[in-house]
């Protein structure tokens, strides 16, 4: 009775862990961003490959600042001196801009680029 109910706990534990082993074994590309404190962004453009992929936001500055991008629909705030990221999936090949919501001055573009 006790060695079935360890047997099933043990088949049950490791049926678990199967399911987090492919999503560490596919680690996203990834790729950084940093808010600089002379109010730019680096690098200002970002080339990246189509498909899944994460931005490191990294804010080097002593304000706050937004990463933002309309036509990628993302958003995220940063305080100073803060890490952070975005995870996005686009597929279409382009050419998409983002800005500093704080500083809207503050301007880049993500380069998607064809999987090769």
């Amino acid at each position: 009775m006790i060695v079935s109910r360890l047997l099933r706990l043990a088949a049950a534990l490791l049926i678990g862990l199967a399911g987090i082993a492919p999503a560490q074994a596919a680690e996203l590309p990834t790729f950084t961003l940093k808010f600089k404190p002379d109010g730019t962004f680096e690098p200002a453009t970002l080339e990246v490959p189509a498909g899944r992929f994460k931005i490191e936001l990294i804010n080097e500055s002593n304000e706050p600042v937004e990463f933002e991008s309309i036509p990628l629909r993302k958003e995220k705030v940063l305080g100073p001196g803060v890490k952070s990221f975005v995870v996005i999936t686009i597929s279409r090949p382009g050419e998409y801009p983002f800005f500093d919501d704080f500083h809207q001055s503050v301007k880049g573009t993500l380069v998607v680029k064809p999987k090769e």
